[in-house]
């Protein structure tokens, strides 16, 4: 929405709704305090009608700035001093591989396999040693900066003259970690990125998560334009059209809410390239553990995370969405992914849906299935359809009903949804050789 001089009066020249992350919302009035505007800082706007408008955009500047200089706390280094002292390891299970991180000391991935009379053959690799004395720079302009331990001398690289592999070990701050491993990645042949989530960086100001900014746009039209772009105002006129039945239905669903189901802290996360990732954390508290488990099950209790813009529901056995939520202008959802047994088990034939740990009395136990959602919304970038693996995890915790969930974007339109909790551990073991899940007998 766009406010001009000489009598002219507001115009919104697209709903909020159908902004992009991170864009600017259009408003009526110049604000008199906070983000900086000038005159001169303007685009010209032509619409499909050949309709024009003279748009005065936002000077964007960091809002952590002066927070970030006013800090006399401890450096980022000295925060995680505890992590390297303590000797403390975090380990990480995939299908395959097992990494792990004995923080300040090494980063080793294994295998191991039981033979005939018990025993124990190990295949490993170790992805870099000890800190190196030249630490990194810090990260710049980061949506959630990361403070970077560069780790070498790892094990001899055949692939590159027997070069030895090296790390850099990103650590992130999220106030409800417990320095787990999020991801290892090979960026490129024997050059690893390991991102670490903990809580000892979040009282440094710098390293605290960014919300994406929304941001006021002013526009006005310009002479021979309308002062509303005519496919503006039937939209709008649509949209309270849709509204009306709605609002009714939303007053009688909060009279008859009688308790909050959840409550939820979710955190947005860009790490390392294009990989785009949110991680939250959401408390259950009125369910018991068997009403959770059979609605879960059934699709009819979802998961929700994600802050800014987008944020993301997950219904078991239904659908992956990403939505975005505007009172003015309603929901917007892109379908992520859509669930179709039959496709899953193709999927399943070909990578693995089930991830097994080793118990000292040497049986072995589920630790993590994953699940195929295909047939999305097309992509813009691929012109395929969207799709997401949804990876299923038990996770140790001293609330029984948290649930961590955590979306990645390694590749345009595929995702990857990590959920954990301990409520998954108590149905890990009912995975059949496709991942199914049901009810504990």
């Amino acid at each position: 929405r766009y406010r001009g001089g000489g009598g002219v009066r507001g115009l919104s020249l697209l709903p909020s709704s159908l902004l992009p992350r991170g864009a600017a919302r259009l408003s009526p009035l110049m604000p008199t305090t906070g983000v900086l505007y000038k005159e001169d800082n303007y685009i010209i706007m032509t619409t499909v009608d050949k309709e024009k408008y003279k748009c005065i955009l936002p000077l964007i500047a960091s809002g952590n700035e002066e927070e970030e200089k006013d800090y006399k706390g401890p450096t980022p280094g000295e925060l995680l001093e505890p992590l390297f002292k303590q000797s403390s390891c975090s380990y990480r299970i995939e299908s395959y591989w097992t990494y792990e991180v004995c923080h300040g000391k090494h980063i080793r991935q294994y295998h191991e396999e039981k033979e005939t009379g018990q025993k124990i053959n190990i295949q490993e690799y170790y992805l870099g040693n000890m800190m190196i004395k030249n630490p990194l720079s810090e990260s710049e302009g980061q949506m959630t900066p990361y403070y970077p331990v560069e780790m070498g001398n790892g094990t001899p690289c055949s692939l590159r003259q027997n070069l030895p592999r090296s790390s850099t070990v990103m650590y992130i701050c999220h106030p409800e970690a417990k320095h787990e491993i999020l991801s290892v990645a090979e960026v490129t042949t024997c050059e690893y990125e390991v991102v670490i989530l903990t809580p000892l960086l979040c009282s440094h100001p710098k390293y605290r998560f960014r919300a994406s900014p929304v941001n006021d746009i002013f526009c006005q039209s310009l002479p021979g334009s309308p002062l509303k772009p005519h496919n503006l105002e039937q939209l709008e006129k649509q949209q309270e059209m849709m509204k009306m039945p709605f609002r009714r239905v939303k007053e009688e669903e909060m009279h008859s809410t009688k308790e909050e189901k959840f409550s939820s802290i979710h955190k947005p996360v860009a790490v390392g390239g294009h990989q785009l990732l949110t991680v939250g954390t959401t408390h259950i508290s009125k369910l018991t553990d068997d009403q959770l488990i059979k609605e879960f099950l059934s699709g009819s209790y979802c998961f929700h995370g994600g802050v800014g813009w987008w944020k993301y529901e997950f219904c078991y056995g239904k659908y992956v969405h990403q939505y975005h939520e505007d009172k003015e202008s309603g929901k917007t959802s892109v379908v992520v992914g859509t669930w179709s047994k039959e496709e899953h088990i193709e999927w399943s034939r070909k990578n693995a849906a089930r991830t097994y740990y080793l118990r000292e009395d040497g049986t072995q136990s589920v630790r993590m299935v994953s699940h195929f959602y295909g047939n999305g919304d097309v992509c813009d970038l691929t012109d395929k359809p969207r799709q997401v693996t949804v990876k299923l995890k038990c996770k140790e915790s001293d609330s029984p009903h948290a649930v961590t969930i955590y979306m990645l974007e390694p590749h345009s339109c595929q995702y990857i949804l990590g959920v954990e909790s301990p409520v998954i551990c108590k149905i890990l073991d009912t995975a059949d050789e496709y991942g199914l899940l049901s009810v504990p007998s």
